[in-house]
């Protein structure tokens, strides 16, 4: 109606009347302005254009506070780790515990292998055709012999007697046996300078007594030799005599 009353105050020619059913048929969310104002002057661009680049505020190190907050660890993660941490200390002790092992069991097989080879050493060589067995059971009974007769003794004299009988049957009986011993003694007795010093003092003694009496012996042997020939040469010249 409203349409018909516009028509009839202003006449609308035909085709005007069409073209805007037209439009309003293809666009009907279109809303027509009587007068859209000009913005040509909004696009216009200057003729001259800044060469001059804009200055940019420096950048700012970004403060702790507005660092990216980093997200806290989960609790697996934490398990994960605690879990690591034990397994590390495990592993470190469990390998400490391993080389300890190893080195006790290295050293106990040297000590083993010293302890063999030096007993080794000390057998005498077959072609010296000394014994063993025979000669230490002589040197065990006469050890005993000298616990015998120093019995009724000082318990000085108990108690030096047999070993200086046993070491000296130990030379008699046992002489290669008894210097490999001796020499075995020797090198423990270097790493204490005062007891080799001291063994080497009465070593010496031992030496020297042993050759006054060697030499004392000879003289007494000889001695007695020529009282047995001056005796058997008397009796003879006596018995010449008597004849």
């Amino acid at each position: 109606m409203a349409f018909r009353h516009l028509a009839r105050q202003h006449p609308i020619s035909p085709l005007a009347i069409g073209a805007l059913t037209t439009g309003m048929i293809l666009f009907p969310h279109s809303t027509l302005h009587a007068e859209e104002p000009r913005q040509d002057h909004l696009a216009r661009k200057p003729i001259y254009e800044d060469l001059t680049p804009l200055r940019q505020p420096p950048k700012s190190n970004p403060t702790p506070s507005e660092k990216p907050s980093m997200s806290s660890p989960t609790p697996t993660d934490r398990l994960a780790g605690q879990i690591r941490h034990v397994r590390l200390f495990i592993h470190a002790h469990s390998v400490a515990v391993e080389d300890r092992i190893n080195a006790f069991m290295s050293s106990a097989l040297h000590q083993e292998r010293a302890f063999t080879q030096t007993i080794a050493s000390l057998a005498p060589p077959p072609e010296t055709h000394e014994r063993i067995m025979p000669g230490a059971l002589y040197v065990l009974v006469a050890a005993m012999a000298g616990t015998i007769i120093s019995r009724n003794r000082n318990i000085l004299l108990r108690a030096t007697v047999p070993i200086a009988v046993g070491i000296g049957a130990a030379w008699v009986v046992l002489p290669v046996t008894s210097r490999n011993v001796g020499d075995l003694i020797w090198t423990y007795e270097e790493k204490a300078p005062i007891i080799s010093l001291n063994h080497l003092r009465i070593r010496g003694v031992i030496e020297e007594s042993w050759k006054q009496a060697k030499v004392r012996g000879e003289a007494t042997k000889k001695w007695s030799d020529e009282m047995v020939k001056e005796s058997r040469e008397a009796v003879e010249g006596w018995l010449k005599k008597e004849k």
